[in-house]
């Protein structure tokens, strides 16, 4: 899948501009024109004992350093209302790395393909890219994507407020209404809350992009088996 190359910057975070930042179960931070890196995945790809395995290696990562066993919990599950005052009683050095810690546990998780694992289906991964790039060079610039047979990575920069919405209702929402139509099932497919992250440095997009790129082999996934596109 290719569009036609046009002349798109992709920033990172401005440090001078607005940051618009909302919390759900997870805090979103969002930026006009700057590159976002998003996941977001089916409902069922984390099952239960995922998650608890998740937690229990957070909590002795914790449980070593003596820092709150909580954050665990709070992380993985639902978040506490104290989580950002639990966070703050880690150092720098100790929040970076418990961040990438927990970041990389989620992704090893999903690409053990856990659930039905439905985008094995190139007709159904093909669903899923074609809501993606609807708005692509109108309402945002995607720089690449991939459908996982249970989730989505893409990086993508929007040209208007709203951004973070786009993805809820127009790549989730409009997928899952097609998909359920075409295999005939009902309920939800998506995990209703995506990840995202924004980018800040040209070093940190360009790492995106390979993990992106090479998220497939990582995966060890035959041809068909997912759907890669970049800009």
């Amino acid at each position: 899948m290719t569009d036609p190359k046009h002349e798109v910057i992709f920033h990172g975070l401005d440090p001078q501009a607005e940051v618009e930042i909302t919390n759900r179960n997870l805090p979103h931070w969002f930026q006009i024109d700057a590159t976002i890196f998003v996941t977001f995945r089916t409902a069922d790809s984390i099952p239960r004992e995922v998650r608890l395995r998740w937690q229990r290696e957070l909590e002795d990562w914790l449980v070593i350093r003596k820092l709150p066993i909580e954050l665990a919990t709070s992380t993985v599950n639902q978040r506490l209302p104290n989580h950002d005052s639990l966070i703050k009683t880690l150092s720098a050095r100790e929040q970076s790395e418990f961040r990438k810690g927990s970041d990389r546990i989620f992704h090893r998780s999903l690409d053990d393909c856990h659930g039905a694992c439905p985008f094995k289906n190139p007709d159904l991964a093909r669903i899923v890219g074609d809501a993606i790039r609807h708005g692509n060079e109108d309402r945002y610039d995607l720089d690449s994507f991939v459908v996982m047979p249970n989730h989505v990575h893409a990086l993508v920069q929007f040209r208007q407020e709203g951004g973070l919405e786009i993805i809820s209702q127009s790549w989730m929402r409009y997928s899952s209404r097609l998909i359920n139509k075409a295999i005939g099932r009902s309920g939800p497919l998506w995990q209703p809350e995506p990840f995202d992250h924004i980018v800040r440095s040209v070093d940190q997009f360009t790492y995106l992009r390979k993990y992106i790129a090479n998220n497939p082999k990582k995966a060890k996934l035959p041809e068909g088996e997912y759907l890669f596109w970049q800009r």
